[in-house]
């Protein structure tokens, strides 16, 4: 793969991955609710779900599956509607007493990890991205593989900094207003950014 391409891939990545869309609301919301360690949990679900497209990609199955228009559009309202739940039930409930707000049960972090893979994995543009944009950096008279394998651990790269940067920017907001006094505004607000984030989810088209 030549060093251009490749610069190139980078530059149009992190403009994508600097771009708010419904991923960068869902980890927003569990580190603003629930800590760094759910921030960081929601991040890796979604990592998890671009390496299983990436997977796709290189064998080609992404691009059956971006022509269903029909099966996107249930996977996209059953996970818009799965986020807007969580931050209605995230909004109603009461504040979580917590005496480290950075410290996240193994049950929360599960459950932040379950929300980063059904987020990702129920966005259309997200396989879009996958099938339409990256093959435009793949030169089809070399070796294919390689090549996901090359933009796939950069792409995974460069989200994780942007995730990490976010979540690390929510971390110093909790801190700054502290979490024994403001608690339930912070899970309400949490919750409020995954409601966005299921209606960011609904409005997105495929293409």
């Amino acid at each position: 793969m030549a060093l251009r391409t490749w610069l190139l891939f980078c530059a149009t990545d992190t403009v994508l991955c600097l771009t708010p869309g419904p991923a960068v609301l869902l980890v927003v919301s569990q580190a603003v609710s629930r800590g760094t360690w759910s921030g960081l949990a929601a991040s890796l679900g979604i990592l998890a779900t671009n390496a299983v497209y990436f997977a796709l990609s290189a064998t080609g199955v992404g691009a059956l599956l971006v022509g269903s228009s029909r099966v996107f559009l249930v996977v996209k309202w059953l996970g818009a509607i799965y986020l807007v739940w969580m931050g209605a039930r995230m909004i109603l409930a009461k504040a979580r007493a917590s005496s480290a707000p950075d410290v996240a049960p193994p049950a929360s972090t599960r459950n932040a990890f379950s929300l980063g893979v059904v987020t990702q994995g129920a966005n259309p543009k997200a396989i879009v991205f996958f099938t339409a944009i990256l093959p435009q950096f793949v030169d089809p008279s070399a070796a294919i593989v390689p090549q996901i394998v090359i933009l796939g651990v950069s792409s995974i790269a460069i989200e994780l900094i942007v995730l990490s940067a976010d979540v690390a920017a929510c971390h110093a907001a909790r801190g700054f207003v502290g979490e024994s006094r403001f608690a339930l505004r912070l899970q309400r607000l949490g919750g409020a950014f995954l409601i966005a984030a299921g209606a960011r989810l609904a409005v997105s088209r495929q293409l």
